[in-house]
């Protein structure tokens, strides 16, 4: 894997870079510490639609920039959950959490142990899969932010519903993957390679 400098990777990097200032924001004793931390989360899921985008158009996909947008993302969701299930350990925050984080560890492994064997597309990103990653930045963007817009509409309330939304597509997404996978895992199919 060559180590490959250019803006969609530097993007993907600035990405991470934004976790840790996010991470402060978030747990400063200050009433505009969650919206700060919000915003700066809302910045790092921007740049992972730009990073991709650029990639392509400027033909600069790069082996170190697929191995590292999908660890910049994981990175991002699995510490914004566990803050927030540090600010509120209901039911309707840990649930998800441990759910969407115990998704993504199976999801990762199954494509790496797919790759071990040259199976390619069956665990490929599906469509469900990028709205769930739409739907999870936005509700976990609004329940970072925590206040209310305005004075009225409840971002958080908002957020919270939204992250029950991405819960259904995180379970279904995995049994699509699951399903598509089935036949490897049983050992019932084979490769040409």
């Amino acid at each position: 894997m060559s180590l490959s400098v250019n803006i969609p990777n530097l993007l993907t990097l600035f990405r991470i870079a934004l976790l840790l200032p996010m991470v402060v924001l978030f747990l400063l004793p200050y009433e505009w510490g969650r919206p700060a931390a919000g915003w700066v989360f809302l910045l790092g899921a921007l740049t992972d639609i730009f990073d991709g985008m650029l990639a392509r158009r400027l033909n600069q996909s790069s082996d170190f920039g697929r191995f590292l947008d999908p660890v910049a993302d994981k990175l991002q969701v699995v510490i914004a959950l566990i803050l927030l299930t540090y600010a509120d350990p209901s039911l309707f925050v840990v649930l998800p959490a441990v759910l969407i984080i115990g998704r993504e560890i199976i999801v990762s492994a199954l494509r790496e142990w797919m790759a071990e064997r040259n199976v390619e597309g069956v665990v490929a990103v599906s469509g469900w899969g990028k709205l769930k990653t739409v739907m999870q930045m936005w509700a976990l963007t609004m329940m970072i932010y925590s206040h209310d817009l305005f004075g009225v509409i409840p971002t958080y309330l908002i957020g919270l519903v939204l992250l029950q939304g991405a819960l259904v597509l995180t379970l279904w997404s995995l049994w699509g993957y699951l399903r598509g996978a089935w036949p490897y895992l049983r050992g019932g199919a084979t490769t040409d390679a």
